[in-house]
């Protein structure tokens, strides 16, 4: 399982870090990626890390912005989220695939790798007010 937490409502131009606790699995062997849904809107995919972090994919809307970031020891993923706009509110779900780390983060090559075969956190919503 994924408990995802750290949502809520912010200005633009604030920050948050989002937060995804794993139980039942260790994360050391497994990708982990964030995805979001703003209302009326596709899912889009937000970061993707492999499980060594060699490989690292962010969403063109939010490169330079976000940071996507692990803690092995505690078993959880983040994402850092900075000079948020209205346009990042949305449902931000946390994901972890398998992926050995003997691999060396391959086959992984775009956003979709996180969302293919993973665990689904249940989302977190953040709202932003211009």
């Amino acid at each position: 399982q994924l408990q995802a937490s750290g949502g809520g409502l912010v200005q633009a131009g604030d920050s948050l870090r989002l937060s995804c606790v794993a139980s039942g699995f260790t994360l050391d062997d497994y990708a982990i990626g964030w995805f979001r849904q703003a209302p009326g809107k596709e899912r889009e995919g937000v970061a993707c890390r492999g499980s060594t972090g060699v490989r690292t994919y962010y969403g063109d809307s939010v490169k330079g912005r976000f940071t996507i970031s692990r803690d092995n020891a505690k078993n959880t993923l983040y994402l850092q989220t900075n000079s948020l706009n209205p346009d990042d509110t949305g449902v931000y779900y946390c994901t972890a695939r398998y992926q050995p780390r003997f691999l060396e983060d391959e086959p992984l090559d775009n956003l979709k790798f996180c969302a293919e075969y993973s665990y689904w956190g249940q989302g977190t919503l953040v709202t932003v007010s211009s």
